[in-house]
């Protein structure tokens, strides 16, 4: 039996006696043990050299190296040239020079002459830096205004003039006998008022033609932003909501005292707040609101309010919604944004007429449970792929209507829309050439778990395929797109840098070599992506780690991975590397790995994606018990003798599966794992539960806690201490309900100093020795 224990990091359980050349602390030490793989590649503002960050010496982080064509192995850039190196460069293509900012400070940069000069400082740092269409004129941002740059003529004009609080109000009437008594005794207090009358007389005749002061209250004021021609300004004000933070205790502390930050908002219907979306006009210095009302189905309420009487209502309201920032053509004559409501079932794409403050609506989308996918981001804040093409009259957006994301085009003047990719793939990245009338695609057309790289002509439609081998390829163009920078990796070997030209079938060409010796000695895995058919029908993916059958004992660990919408049954190197790694050594002793894309992971269209609508712990679930029961008919697994194990989603699998189908796995491990999704955030848990006020049936099905007099078999949970993501408070409330029902077969390992995702290697080391001691100890106990 699993006794009941609370255990405070200090103990490491030994590893089995089996033999295996691949040690927990050594694998354990992640990319120490692996060697550190470049990130934040680039392209220099000229093209000829390519920077990243990287750390081949083991030195206590990464830094900046470049390459270019010639050298026989990346260098070390200087301290100034890495900090120049990841400047964001606003550059006309037909003009020499380019502006940036820096530590608050405005910039030029000739690409010609390689020179900079610094064009302005203050003692205010400015940001948001945008060029307008007048070549040489610049927009940016300075104490919440929006301020014009002429770099001809050398003149720096304040467009807006916007205030946080109300203004001051004039002088209200109290003590009205007094005053008028005052005026009607004395002739100092009439000649006094007469002069200031006066006065406000003559600054009226010489008014300035500096922007009237607009206040804006206590709401939040974002997405300042001008427009190409710098004749509007547009803006955001969202109401201020005062909902509680929860707290997190942090016990190691340098100064030995308690600390008690706050850190997220529970999810709650009352995080959605009402939004405006302001217009300034620059020649008329008039601040208006665009009311969008007459969007249509603005008004329609969630199937799912049928469950609910009490729900429906005969008084028709707007949702609310939030507007996203504008995006312009070049010249400024058309503007198209994207609006979402903010229980983010809708999404409506709108052209803009800002002189009018009016709108015409392009493009409606709906999802009944959320949107999201590719391409369409599933935060109701945050915007998704859109842009214009050459003609200057065509958007181009991502759409799941297909039931795939999908890149579609619709001309503004014509109305006409469609349909550029098809087929049951989807579109994970979009970037369009310089003379925006090619697209370069990342797509998984070849498999779920590639990511490939094509260009797609808008004039004929055809995807002319340029790096398609399995694995995943993340691609940037040089300059003058001649060339690639291709960060690619495969399932047993981790990410490196390459180039290529850019042509069809490309061959690459390495540029750095990350891993290390001791890595490189152990003949890791290429685990089959194999499918099996869940019960409702659907296939399934996932990453099979198989013993040499001699060696096979019969035992099975599934594998949960965490995030929900992640993709980890995939043909290139995971994130999970750790993971992947343990599941190599697990094999060693004989263990056979599954690991799923259980339902409403990523990388399979939106029926995939929304699997798991009102319902966690329901298809996402009944896909890893399909997952065991392939296992068990068609590899010999002892039905028994399987396991499972995840962290964070992975980790409420793991105990959803233990106490919703407590006969299904003899053990299980949660790391880090959400107990209670009402205790949850509120924009990843209301996508897919709604709000516990208004749906609390989702919520109470879909929370292991209040099924925990359902353990049977033998349950590990490990959590840390300063997990701002899912409080260590889920896992100790889970604990109170398993001490107050008498539960025997648990135990909680508690880890003070680490967050949602591990830092430290001990603790890692500890962790998965548990882990390890757990199933070696209830899978091979007959």
């Amino acid at each position: 039996m699993f006794k009941k224990i609370i255990v405070l990091v200090c103990l490491v359980y030994g590893l089995d006696s089996q033999s295996q050349s691949l040690k927990l602390e050594e694998i354990m030490k992640g990319e120490s043990f692996v060697g550190v793989q470049p990130t934040n590649e680039h392209w220099s503002v000229d093209g000829k050299k390519i920077y990243f960050e990287w750390n081949p010496n083991n030195d206590i982080d990464k830094s900046t190296y470049f390459w270019e064509k010639g050298m026989a192995a990346p260098q070390l850039a200087s301290a100034k040239e890495s900090i120049f190196s990841k400047i964001n460069l606003k550059r006309n293509p037909s003009s020499d020079l380019g502006y940036y900012i820096e530590n608050g400070a405005l910039y030029s940069y000739s690409v010609k002459n390689k020179t900079t000069k610094k064009l302005l400082q203050q003692s205010s740092p400015i940001s948001n830096l945008k060029l307008a269409f007048e070549n040489g004129v610049l927009f940016f941002e300075q104490n919440g205004n929006i301020l014009k740059y002429n770099t001809k003529e050398g003149t720096i004009l304040q467009l807006t003039n916007f205030k946080e609080g109300k203004e001051e109000e004039s002088e209200t009437e109290k003590e009205s006998f007094l005053k008028s008594q005052q005026n009607e005794l004395f002739q100092f207090i009439r000649d006094q008022e007469a002069k200031k009358k006066w006065n406000t007389a003559k600054t009226k005749e010489s008014k300035s033609d500096f922007s009237k002061t607009y206040f804006y209250g206590k709401s939040v004021f974002e997405n300042l932003n001008s427009n190409p021609q710098g004749n509007f300004v547009t803006f955001r004000l969202t109401d201020k909501v005062d909902v509680q933070s929860e707290k997190m205790a942090v016990f190691i502390t340098k100064d030995g005292y308690n600390k008690t930050p706050d850190t997220k908002e529970k999810v709650s219907v009352n995080n959605l707040v009402p939004t405006k979306f302001g217009i300034y006009s620059v020649a008329k210095d008039t601040v208006y609101y665009m009311n969008f009302s007459a969007l249509s189905h603005i008004q329609d309420v969630p199937k799912y309010y049928d469950l609910y009487p009490n729900l429906k209502s005969d008084n028709k309201t707007d949702k609310l919604i939030v507007i996203q920032e504008p995006v312009y053509n070049q010249d400024g004559t058309f503007a198209v944004a994207e609006i979402r409501s903010q229980d983010n079932k809708d999404r409506w794409l709108v052209k803009l007429n800002l002189e009018k403050n009016t709108f015409e609506e392009i493009e409606y989308q709906h999802d009944e449970a959320w949107i999201g996918g590719p391409g369409i981001p599933s935060d109701a804040y945050d915007s998704g792929t859109i842009g214009f093409l050459a003609d200057n009259e065509t958007i181009y957006f991502q759409s799941e209507e297909t039931g795939y994301s999908h890149l579609f085009t619709y001309n503004i003047r014509t109305k006409k829309k469609t349909q550029l990719t098809k087929g049951n793939w989807e579109v994970r990245d979009v970037n369009l050439s310089k003379d925006k009338k090619t697209f370069y695609l990342t797509t998984n057309t070849t498999h779920p778990g590639n990511r490939s790289f094509y260009k797609l002509s808008i004039g004929d439609g055809v995807l002319q395929p340029i790096l398609t081998n399995d694995g995943a390829h993340e691609v940037s163009l040089s300059p003058d797109e001649s060339t690639l920078l291709i960060r690619f990796s495969f399932k047993n070997k981790p990410w490196e840098l390459y180039y290529a030209d850019n042509k069809k079938n490309a061959t690459l060409h390495q540029i750095t070599f990350s891993t290390k010796e001791e890595f490189k000695k152990y003949p890791w895995r290429t685990p089959e992506v194999i499918t099996f058919q869940a019960q409702d029908g659907t296939s399934v993916y996932a990453r099979l780690y198989k013993p040499q059958s001699e060696k096979s004992n019969k035992a099975a660990i599934i594998f949960v991975h965490g995030a929900g919408y992640l993709q980890n049954a995939h043909n290139y190197w995971s994130n999970y590397h750790r993971e992947y790694m343990f599941h190599n050594l697990l094999t060693d002793l004989g263990y056979t790995i599954l690991d799923i894309d259980y339902r409403g992971s990523d990388g399979y269209g939106r029926d995939f994606r929304t699997g798991i609508y009102r319902f966690m712990g329901g298809k996402d679930l009944t896909d890893q018990i399909d997952g065991k029961n392939y296992l068990v008919k068609n590899l010999g697994i002892d039905v028994s003798k399987v396991g499972i194990y995840g962290g964070s989603y992975g980790g409420f699998i793991t105990l959803m599966a233990m106490l919703t189908a407590p006969k299904e796995f003899a053990s299980g491990a949660a790391l880090r794992s959400v107990t209670d999704w009402a205790h949850y955030n509120h924009g990843y848990t209301s996508n897919i539960l709604n709000f516990p006020e208004t749906d609390p049936i989702a919520y109470k099905k879909s929370s292991p806690i209040y099924f925990a007099d359902n353990l049977q078999g033998n349950l590990l949970m490990l959590h840390g201490m300063v997990d701002d993501n899912v409080e260590y408070k889920d896992i100790v409330r889970m604990s109170q309900r398993f001490i107050e029902l008498g539960k025997k077969n648990w135990s909680l390992s508690s880890y003070p100093v680490e967050a949602h995702g591990f830092k430290e290697t001990y603790s890692w080391v500890d962790e998965y020795s548990r882990i390890l001691n757990l199933f070696n100890t209830t899978l091979l106990k007959n």
